[in-house]
């Protein structure tokens, strides 16, 4: 049974009780990075193997997420800054527990301006059992993460090989 979650905005990334970042490096530039992300979000599935479905939803302003093992997600996007940003809060889920979740993706440059270094930052809020269970999954969230951007990477390469 889907559960709404509490609306929050950009600011919760800030003060979540419970706030796991990661940052892997992309060949890719962030603006081919960005349009991953948030241009072709039916195109997770191809690269994020956690993801099952995704699409946009009320003309991109939301999305439907679904993940192995049956987790499902509405989303609202609460920042889309080409080359730069894309951020999302949940809604409603299925997942027990969360009150509460926003996750960001931030882009930038690499070292001198080679590739884009990507910092994904998980953060929500729940009741203890929750929290700790999300510090427990850490270390496999993190591998989640720089998986799905080696395989973003590897996509993105693809397209522009000769």
């Amino acid at each position: 049974m889907a559960r709404r979650l509490r609306p929050v905005g950009l600011d919760f990334i800030e003060h979540a009780p419970t706030r796991l970042a990661f940052t892997a490096r992309a060949a890719a530039a962030p603006d081919a990075v960005y349009r991953a992300l948030a241009d072709e979000v039916t195109g997770w599935p191809a690269w994020f193997r956690a993801v099952t479905l995704a699409r946009p939803t009320g003309g991109g302003a939301g999305r439907e997420i679904r993940l192995v093992g049956g987790v499902r997600f509405q989303e609202t996007v609460v920042a889309s800054d080409p080359g730069l940003r894309y951020a999302y809060r949940v809604d409603e889920t299925n997942a027990p527990g969360m009150s509460a979740l926003v996750e960001e993706w931030l882009l930038a440059p690499g070292p001198d301006a080679a590739g884009t270094l990507v910092r994904w930052t998980f953060a929500a809020d729940g009741p203890a059992p929750v929290r700790l269970a999300l510090a427990a999954a850490r270390p496999g969230l993190g591998r989640s993460f720089r998986t799905a951007v080696r395989a973003l990477d590897t996509r993105l390469a693809a397209r522009t090989a000769p």
